[in-house]
């Protein structure tokens, strides 16, 4: 009885459930942040903003803090945004209901997904109006 190998040119395919690598896992806490959510010492964010949301902000990039104690979400540190003078703050929280965010290159939706310190941030509404 012979056993049937598999062609050496063909590779396993991946399980259909894992996620893709540049999408950031959920659940797990960040370096610095408790199994809670909660910082001891506070988190400080870069956010850069693109097309539509820095327009709506009216800057490229600002940096932010959760307070010590304080769950480091991406959520919570939007709230920490604070538009130039002459922008619309409701302008800027309409596009952000749209956007998706990049959390140190890791694509995200969620809101809750924890940042540890010293992230980067990027804020993008859709593009091509998609």
């Amino acid at each position: 009885m012979t056993t049937t190998e598999p062609h050496p040119t063909t590779a396993p395919h991946p399980p259909t459930d894992a996620a893709p690598a540049d999408v950031a896992p959920t659940g797990a806490a960040p370096t610095g942040v408790s199994a809670t959510g909660a910082a001891p010492t506070g988190v400080s964010a870069t956010l850069r903003f693109f097309a539509a949301a820095r327009t709506a902000v009216g800057r490229d990039d600002q940096r932010v803090e959760v307070p010590a104690g304080e769950r480091p979400t991406v959520g919570r540190l939007l709230t920490e945004v604070r538009p130039v003078e002459g922008t619309s703050a409701a302008d800027f929280r309409d596009v952000l209901l749209r956007c998706s965010f990049l959390v140190d290159g890791l694509t995200t939706r969620d809101r809750e997904q924890l940042v540890p310190d010293g992230a980067v941030i990027d804020v993008m509404p859709p593009f091509a109006g998609g």
